[in-house]
């Protein structure tokens, strides 16, 4: 009898022990928020080469709404030999930043590379779309603070249901995708759109 008391009492002190300990230590390990990443101020370097980039972009956008090819592909080889030289690693970031900002420009450079080499506008326009996905993720990532940029949304770039999105420095929709020489549309779908979303990291 006694042993089956003794027993039991041990099994109590395992049970009460788990709870004070174990499981504790588990419940305050799971409810540890990781910390947040962090990005200081960019140094001029990084941010003059980012406008640059910025600007260059916008070029290529305003060439697809006149639907312009030759405008196209000549700022889109630009396009492509700034993001290949942006000093992403002078960005005063954690490591995971600067190496998600050196993940976009990377795919920055390759969706103007297919730019270049489509012939097709049609495709040109997906690489495009690709490109600013990836260049409004490595905004949001690097906290650019150079100007307001806004996240804009055609609902029907690739045919009636197919969305895309692109960037603008302003708020008025001027679409790329349908833009002023659509063959069905003409220019009555060039305002079709809306703005998402506007990034704006000047006073953060």
């Amino acid at each position: 009898m006694k042993r089956v008391l003794i027993l039991l009492l041990v099994i109590l002190l395992i049970v009460v022990v788990y709870w004070l300990v174990v499981k504790k230590d588990r419940n305050t390990t799971e409810n540890v928020k990781p910390a947040p990443l962090t990005v200081s101020n960019q140094n001029g370097a990084f941010n003059a080469a980012f406008a640059n980039l910025l600007n260059t972009y916008y070029e290529v956008k305003d060439a697809f709404v006149e639907w312009d090819t030759a405008k196209v592909n000549k700022a889109a080889v630009r396009l492509k030999t700034l993001a290949d030289s942006l000093p992403v690693h002078e960005i005063k970031a954690d490591s995971t930043i600067i190496t998600l900002a050196d993940a976009d420009a990377k795919t920055i450079s390759g969706e103007a590379l297919g730019i270049i080499g489509e012939t097709d506008i049609a495709e040109k326009r997906k690489s495009f779309y690709t490109m600013s996905e990836a260049l409004y993720e490595m905004i949001r990532t690097v906290r650019y603070k150079g100007e307001v940029v806004y996240h804009q949304h055609c609902p029907m770039a690739f045919g009636d249901d197919q969305e895309a999105f692109w960037l603008s420095n302003s708020n008025k929709v001027v679409n790329p995708y349908l833009g002023n020489k659509h063959p069905k549309y003409k220019g009555t779908m060039e305002g079709c759109g809306d703005v998402t979303d506007s990034l704006d990291f000047r006073n953060k």
